[in-house]
């Protein structure tokens, strides 16, 4: 036998079948749509975050340090008057001292890859034309190690740079501005004041514009030589196997050998701030669909209190205390939510799945889909929303329909 509360409700909404099933839709829709566009915006960000992230190292050790040591004469007289400040050696050093054996001591740790770098401008001439670059200097068989060089080849193979010390690699966007393709040979000159003529024995592809027009890599030992300084790294690019432990990693690389290790989440920190406003937009919009639709079930039981005030007068008078009352109105607006809940489940599936089924955007594989993620942190946000909305929206009426005089009542209606 069902509760008294839970027969009177269901009994309300039977006798109003149309309104009844209309603030259920606005649920099942409000549900739906949270459940779907939510997930299309998480796979969204998990694309591009895999994207950028797989392509580029987990942490990268610069030749800056952090926090720069304090001045001799100031930890002689913390306490003096005079501040002096940028006080420099007379050759400043740039570059990680012992980078080799920092590379080779990450690498015998589990789960961690380290490739050394040197990075520098470049100017790249052809036709008449100057073309600015950043260019790093890299060891083939390492690089491939930590980041996805090699797997955005689309010409010419990254280990060609081991076997050709006149090699180059750059994108495939900037060969096109340049009007050159694979074996063709373009002038090169740096700020040290070297030149030299190399040949493109590769092209890659990033997919992201800013990378494939001003980025090239050459062998390590000839950048060396173009940017006159032999023997320096100046960067050392760390892949993870447990891409989770960056931080702790990071922070054990900084204190270990003292130079600023970044991890990805610092790195790309800007590109991380744009999603989290961009899940409070889409979390606003869709969940604001859930608040319209509690305004239908907010609608019902109004009308439902206003119909039957001779009733709640009737079950006050003979007993029947005030949270009673209000625990019926609030079940009928919880199976409303409950069944609007159940039904948008089935219709966020249904439209993640077509979703998952519609062509990427700039796709040339047929294969390649928008990327739906169904989480059930998603699911239980959206009904936790919907539920809440729909005890609200009965709470309301049924709160002022106990606090009503029942003598006032039958009084009005005779």
């Amino acid at each position: 036998m069902m509760p008294l509360p839970l027969t009177i409700a269901l009994a309300h909404l039977a006798a109003r079948k149309r309104q009844t099933v209309v603030s259920v839709l606005g649920v099942v829709l409000g549900v739906g749509m949270f459940i779907s566009v939510s997930g299309l915006m998480a796979g969204f960000q998990a694309t591009f975050r895999g994207q950028l992230i797989d392509s580029n190292p987990h942490i990268t050790v610069t030749d800056e340090i952090r926090q720069p040591p304090a001045q001799p004469l100031a930890m002689l007289h913390p306490d003096a008057a005079v501040h002096l400040s940028r006080v420099l050696p007379r050759d400043p050093v740039r570059g990680i001292s012992g980078a080799g054996a920092i590379v080779d001591a990450l690498s015998a740790m589990p789960g961690v890859v380290a490739a050394p770098v040197l990075r520098g401008q470049m100017i790249l001439r052809r036709a008449g034309r100057d073309f600015a670059v950043s260019a790093s200097g890299i060891d083939p068989a390492r690089e491939k190690q930590v980041t996805t060089l090699e797997k955005d080849m689309v010409a010419g193979t990254l280990d060609a740079l081991g076997t050709r010390s006149d090699g180059i690699i750059i994108g495939a966007s900037l060969a096109t501005k340049m009007g050159a393709v694979l074996g063709d040979t373009v002038a090169v000159s740096t700020i040290a004041g070297t030149g030299v003529a190399l040949r493109i024995v590769g092209l890659f592809r990033t997919g992201m514009e800013a990378q494939d027009n001003a980025l090239a890599y050459v062998s390590l030992a000839r950048q060396q030589s173009l940017q006159g300084r032999p023997r320096v790294v100046n960067e050392i690019q760390v892949r993870l196997a447990d891409i989770s432990r960056s931080i702790p990693v990071a922070a054990m690389i900084e204190g270990r050998w003292g130079f600023k290790a970044a991890p990805w989440e610092e790195t790309f920190e800007r590109i991380l701030e744009v999603f989290v406003l961009q899940n409070v937009i889409i979390y606003g919009s869709t969940g604001s669909i859930l608040i319209v639709a509690a305004f239908g079930i907010f609608n019902i039981i109004s009308t439902v209190v206003m119909e039957k005030g001779r009733d709640i007068a009737i079950m006050r008078a003979v007993g029947i205390p005030g949270h009673v009352v209000v625990t019926i109105f609030v079940v009928e607006g919880s199976v409303v939510g409950v069944l609007g809940l159940l039904g948008g489940w089935a219709a966020g599936a249904l439209i993640a799945l077509v979703l998952a089924h519609i062509p990427a955007p700039g796709a040339t594989d047929p294969s390649q889909t928008l990327k739906v993620v169904q989480s059930a942190f998603t699911y239980g946000l959206a009904s936790g929303i919907a539920l809440l909305s729909a005890v609200a929206a009965a709470w309301l009426p049924a709160r002022k329909a106990a606090r009503t005089d029942p003598l006032a009542i039958i009084r009005g209606a005779a």
